[in-house]
């Protein structure tokens, strides 16, 4: 009977600690980082029900008690802060930081709208022992310091935070002792970032993010799979692949620099529009195509695959510092190469399949028609997602933006007639126009 009732005690505590060992679903943690002199300061702000594996002193029905709780705060901001957050400068990870102090803040405090109120309210009064907070309704102001070399020298930070819920965004403002000051925001653990890159830092990155997208990307790979599987001499693949370049460059840039709409039906109208340009390149595979026809087609479709590439950079673009121009052209570089590695294993792989296993004429409309069966699904449940917003507001500023890009349209459009003029008395496309076909022996 003993041993029953004490079971059934132990039964009934354990949805409770369980409760209190909850990782919270959504974290927003807020810091600053700032250079001076020969320290860095690294101000933090995070909510206490984060760090769940600190045990905070409380009293009454859970209130945190303040008169004792400053040991356990220094321990939740080591512990669940500094270890995982850590600063270089130049390429040497910093040594270990001291804590200068630690707060309560109130929920509903905006001390950190700025830095210099962040730190007036961390080195400010505390709050009073008798007030009744809830302790896991509270936030953790941490301020840490770095010993530096100079406020001058370059600065990245890696921080680890995902720990800290299921889904923790970290918005980040560094203060350089010269220049203006930069925001990030992360989602998760972002890896290695450097606050305030060099040119070359910045061109790297993204052409690794270029390069690894396009070869991430499903939708692209079949697009250029459809573009290359009737066309694989050079010539034609110089002038299919450089029209889609150069699309696709033009809506980047331009969205890049905020010339594309911010609607919210715009990215799933983009990615309705994606799929449906792969269905039309694998039907135009079935029934045939021509050079001429296909690098126009390639290039209108390169613009909507344009508007595609610049939803990646929306998150990413903050991590170019001062280098918005170099880092949008080292993306497009690492496209291109992406592309040309594509490029470069599918021809010799298609030219295997149609010489040993399938006749050229059939193999085009077997994978054809594959492709177009994917693509097909994505774009009705891309449809279905884009219905669910409503029609745009036909009012000034949609007419104004709509008639600006029908008039970049109308020059994109005698722009494409000339060089198709060009191309046709150059010879580079083909007198009859059609796509070359191989036979055995070719």
């Amino acid at each position: 009977m003993v041993a029953s009732l004490a079971t059934a005690m132990l039964l009934s505590l354990l949805p409770l600690g369980a409760a209190a060992h909850d990782i919270p679903n959504d974290v927003r943690v807020q810091a600053f980082v700032k250079p001076a002199g020969q320290r860095l300061q690294l101000l933090v702000r995070v909510p206490l029900a984060a760090m769940n594996e600190v045990d905070f002193p409380r009293r009454g029905p859970g209130y945190l008690d303040l008169a004792h709780a400053d040991p356990a705060l220094r321990h939740a901001a080591s512990l669940w802060i500094a270890d995982n957050i850590e600063l270089y400068e130049g390429d040497v990870r910093l040594d270990p930081p001291r804590i200068v102090d630690v707060r309560v803040a109130l929920p509903s405090d905006k001390s950190f709208a700025s830095y210099d109120e962040a730190l007036a309210h961390v080195m400010g009064p505390r709050p009073p022992e008798t007030m009744e907070l809830y302790w896991n309704q509270q936030l953790l102001d941490a301020l840490f310091e770095y010993t530096i070399a100079s406020d001058r020298s370059t600065f990245s930070i890696e921080p680890r935070l995902a720990r800290l819920g299921l889904r923790v965004v970290t918005a980040l403002q560094f203060l350089p002792a010269t220049g203006a000051s930069r925001a990030f925001e992360f989602h998760g653990n972002p890896g290695f970032v450097r606050l305030d890159p060099r040119w070359h830092q910045a061109a790297w990155r993204f052409v690794e993010l270029g390069f690894l997208h396009i070869l991430d990307g499903t939708d692209h790979l079949l697009f250029i799979l459809c573009l290359v599987i009737p066309f694989r001499r050079l010539r034609p693949l110089i002038v299919l692949v450089t029209s889609f370049t150069v699309a696709h460059s033009i809506t980047l840039i331009a969205a890049a620099f905020g010339l594309a709409p911010t609607a919210l039906w715009f990215p799933p109208l983009i990615e309705t529009l994606i799929a449906m340009s792969i269905i039309y390149m694998a039907l135009e595979n079935v029934v045939g195509s021509n050079v001429q026809r296909r690098w126009m087609i390639t290039f209108a479709f390169g613009l909507v695959h344009g508007f595609g590439f610049s939803f990646v950079l929306g998150q990413t673009l903050q991590f170019a510092g001062s280098h918005l121009l170099t880092a949008l052209l080292s993306f497009n570089i690492g496209v291109e190469l992406g592309q040309l590695l594509v490029v470069l294993l599918l021809v010799p792989a298609l030219d295997l399949l149609f010489r040993f296993v399938v006749a050229e004429r059939i193999g085009t409309i077997i994978v054809s028609v594959l492709v177009a069966h994917t693509a097909w699904h994505w774009m009705t449940e891309r449809a279905e997602r884009l219905s669910q917003f409503p029609w745009p507001t036909l009012d000034a500023a949609f007419v104004a933006s709509s008639m600006r890009w029908l008039m970049l349209i109308l020059v994109l459009g005698c722009a494409i007639w000339l060089v198709n003029a060009a191309l046709r008395r150059s010879g580079w496309l083909t007198a009859e126009g059609k796509a070359p076909v191989r036979n055995a022996d070719d």
